[in-house]
């Protein structure tokens, strides 16, 4: 998936240049639209590379997992039935799939990496309506908060899916924990 992102960052980087180039020596109004829409689109996926990697730089997949921020909400299982992510969340691409790895990684480690794609994916939502500023200069709203948009939910999902497994996971754990409990009691009574 990385290779996809960075290969796409630098399509829309190329088309948007070429564009600009075009829209300055043809002064054609569509070109203008076609490099603000590359642009914008090269910086959502920069921004998602670039932020994915400072985080993970940061916090090494060691996101404490027990705070407030990662707890289930109450409103969310009924959301998350009404939203059918069950059905669809085992088709969405994972950027790193060695983080959620069982034959690599703990149920704990794989909990703490969920709470980071979370976090990465609520900052690139916050992030992606930066562009929107850009209409000072060069107008076009549409094309700037279209693509805006676009972004925002794209990681929202990301962020319902997270939000979704952490749960589950952490059920994992308390019944692997209690397994672990009963079996060096039973142990310990013989």
């Amino acid at each position: 998936m990385k290779i996809k992102m960075i290969a796409l960052a630098i399509i829309f980087f190329m088309a948007g240049l070429a564009c600009g180039i075009a829209y300055y020596f043809a002064r054609y109004g569509v070109l203008l639209t076609l490099a603000i829409t590359f642009g914008t689109c090269f910086y959502h996926f920069g921004l998602r590379l670039v932020v994915g990697h400072s985080i993970d730089a940061i916090f090494k997949n060691k996101m404490n997992y027990d705070r407030w921020w990662f707890r289930e909400r109450k409103f969310e299982t009924t959301l998350y039935k009404i939203l059918l992510v069950k059905k669809w969340k085992r088709f969405m691409p994972t950027y790193k799939s060695e983080y959620f790895d069982i034959r690599k990684h703990s149920l704990e480690e794989i909990v703490m990496a969920t709470c980071q794609a979370e976090i990465v994916h609520e900052v690139n939502m916050v992030l992606s309506f930066v562009p929107v500023v850009f209409t000072i200069w060069f107008g076009s709203l549409a094309a700037f908060l279209i693509t805006s948009c676009v972004a925002f939910c794209f990681d929202g999902i990301f962020v319902i899916m997270q939000r979704y497994n952490r749960p589950r996971l952490r059920r994992l754990i308390e019944l692997k924990n209690k397994r672990k409990a009963n079996t060096q009691t039973d142990s310990g009574a013989d």
